[in-house]
């Protein structure tokens, strides 16, 4: 009998029918999207979120289409961020996507998609949400309030301390459980939290870079073109550069 290739089977595999796996999980929302971010396939909990009843309404079109604009930056960001970099999001806590101000938290994960020459092609993904966030039942809802503090208000650096007294923990238990919840430190986490946000302000607005180190809370502009470039790999400026191009600026 010849042996068998896990690659060789995989390519046979339907892409369709592998998504279909994901439909008998039903708190879990699963996608797929393509480089510019048009849905490839979505499952059952994906479609609940976009407001329809069948995946075929969701594809080809993009979160532009479903979600509140001001959640599509944030999405956005994240997508390209997967992409341009090819380094997975996992387990970030956020709010849940069908209405702004949702008070409902998921667990999110990314990866890039990428094809037999290794080339990113897209990206897939998959949320879930987190019950009784609001009653800190979970390892993940203890961290509610401060990932939220996080994503609303990036520039204001709480302490470790105050951190910690926002979950109901002791300094160093916050740390611990914060890390192995989410595979980073605090410090990390909102670093990241802080290069995202300005990646759709490089991208949205003319605000120069000195600006938003200032304004996102980084010591200053050498500061901030350093952590940027340590995460995407290229700086603000080569960035902006990038994602608008010059016969479209203002």
């Amino acid at each position: 009998m010849a042996a068998i290739s896990p690659q060789g089977f995989l390519r046979r595999v339907s892409g369709a029918e592998l998504a279909k796996l994901f439909d008998l999980v039903p708190d879990i929302s699963f996608f797929i999207k393509d480089r510019k971010g048009r849905f490839i396939t979505v499952n059952r909990r994906g479609c609940d979120y976009c407001g329809v009843k069948n995946a075929k309404d969701v594809i080809g079109k993009t979160d532009f289409d479903f979600f509140p604009h001001s959640r599509v930056a944030d999405y956005k960001a994240d997508d390209e961020m997967v992409m341009s970099t090819g380094r997975p999001i996992v387990n970030r806590l956020e709010s849940a996507p069908e209405a702004e101000g949702s008070p409902r938290l998921v667990i999110s994960s990314k990866i890039p998609l990428r094809d037999e020459k290794g080339v990113i092609i897209g990206i897939a993904g998959f949320s879930r949400q987190v019950e009784q966030v609001r009653s800190g039942s979970s390892g993940e809802a203890r961290f509610a309030r401060v990932i939220e503090h996080m994503h609303q208000q990036p520039d204001e650096a709480l302490s470790s301390a105050e951190m910690a007294r926002m979950c109901g923990l002791s300094q160093s238990q916050f740390d611990r459980s914060f890390r192995r919840v989410f595979g980073s430190s605090a410090r990390q986490y909102l670093l990241r939290v802080r290069v995202e946000a300005a990646c759709r302000r490089l991208a949205e607005t003319e605000e120069t870079v000195a600006a938003l180190a200032v304004e996102l809370g980084f010591y200053d502009h050498a500061h901030f073109t350093r952590c940027f470039h340590r995460i995407m790999g290229l700086t603000p400026a080569e960035y902006r550069e990038q994602r608008v191009p010059k016969g479209t600026r203002r």
